[in-house]
């Protein structure tokens, strides 16, 4: 299924969360965060007010609780509007 955001909405993919801290214990599945670095999978056009800044691929740093989750094809996303999105990482 392909789905495409309208708007000022964007698709964004989570990376899976580290399963060991810097400190190197190791993380059960329950204790594991949200993470808050994705990528980009699709964006919308933007509007007449809100010009699109992020394009498929790019990676972003959005905020803990930030969009609608959602599955397709089995798959975990996250559609958001582009101002959850706090910045971009290179």
């Amino acid at each position: 299924m392909k789905l495409t955001p309208l708007a000022d909405n964007v698709l964004l993919k989570s990376f899976e969360a580290e399963e060991k801290t810097a400190s190197g214990i190791i993380l059960s599945t329950a204790t594991k965060e949200k993470s808050v670095v994705s990528e980009v999978v699709a964006a919308g056009p933007g509007t007449d007010d809100v010009k699109m800044t992020v394009k498929k691929g790019d990676r972003v740093i959005t905020g803990k609780f930030a969009g609608q989750e959602l599955k397709l094809d089995g798959e975990d996303y996250v559609i958001c509007k582009l101002a959850d999105i706090l910045a971009i990482v290179d």
